[in-house]
C-alpha cells in the first residue's frame, strides 16, 4: 500500500490559501466536482470518487486524529465508475456519499485540496504522498508539518474525523 501523511482543516479564508499556493507556484490540476460513495467496509474505508479529474477507487486505512496522520491507501482508477458503484452497492451497501468541490493543486509530491463541502463549510487538505515519489514515512510528515505551519493552520482547526463521519455525524444529530 502506498502512504500519505495528511491533514484536513477547516478554512475560514480560502482565497488566502489559494494565495499562497500560487504564490508557489503551485501547479494548478482543476476544479473537480467530486462525489464520493462510502460503501460498507468489514476494515477500513472503501470509496468510490467520481468526478470530472479523478475517477478512482480509493481503499485506505488511518486513525481518527486531529493533526498529522498517516494513511495507508491502495488506488485504482476506473474508467467505468457507473458499473462499478452498481456492482458495490448491490454487494455492500452505501454507507454515506459525499458531494464537494475540490481545487486541486501540487508542490511536489504534496497534493492541497481547497474543498467546499455543502452542508459542512470550507476545509484545506494536505496530503504528503509516496505514490510517485520515493520519500520516507518521517520526510512526509515533516513536509505536512511545513505546510501546516506556513498556511497559519491553528490547532484548533484541524480535523479528526473524514467528511463522510462528519456527515453521518450530522445525520444523526441534526
Amino acid at each position: 500500500m502506498n502512504l500519505n501523511a495528511e491533514i484536513k482543516a477547516r478554512c475560514a479564508d480560502p482565497v488566502a490559501v489559494r494565495a499562497y499556493l500560487e504564490s508557489k507556484n503551485a501547479e494548478f490540476r482543476g476544479t473537480d466536482q467530486q462525489t464520493d460513495t462510502y460503501f460498507n467496509s468489514p476494515k477500513g474505508r472503501l470509496k468510490l470518487r467520481e468526478g470530472n479529474i479523478e475517477n478512482n477507487l480509493i481503499y485506505y486505512e488511518r486513525n481518527n486524529q486531529a493533526g498529522t496522520k498517516d494513511s495507508f491507501f491502495r488506488l485504482v482508477k476506473t474508467d467505468d465508475a457507473a458499473a462499478l458503484k452498481e456492482v458495490l452497492t448491490y454487494s455492500m451497501g452505501v454507507k454515506v456519499v459525499v458531494k464537494k468541490i475540490r481545487e486541486i493543486r501540487f508542490i511536489g509530491n504534496v497534493k492541497f485540496h481547497i474543498d467546499e463541502v455543502p452542508g459542512l463549510g470550507s476545509f484545506v487538505e494536505i496530503e504528503a504522498g509516496n505514490l510517485h515519489a520515493d520519500v520516507s514515512a518521517d520526510e512526509l510528515r515533516e513536509q505536512c508539518e511545513f505546510y501546516i505551519r506556513e498556511l497559519g493552520i491553528s490547532p484548533e482547526d484541524l480535523v479528526s474525523v473524514s467528511y463522510s463521519d462528519m456527515l453521518l455525524e450530522k445525520s444523526v444529530n441534526g
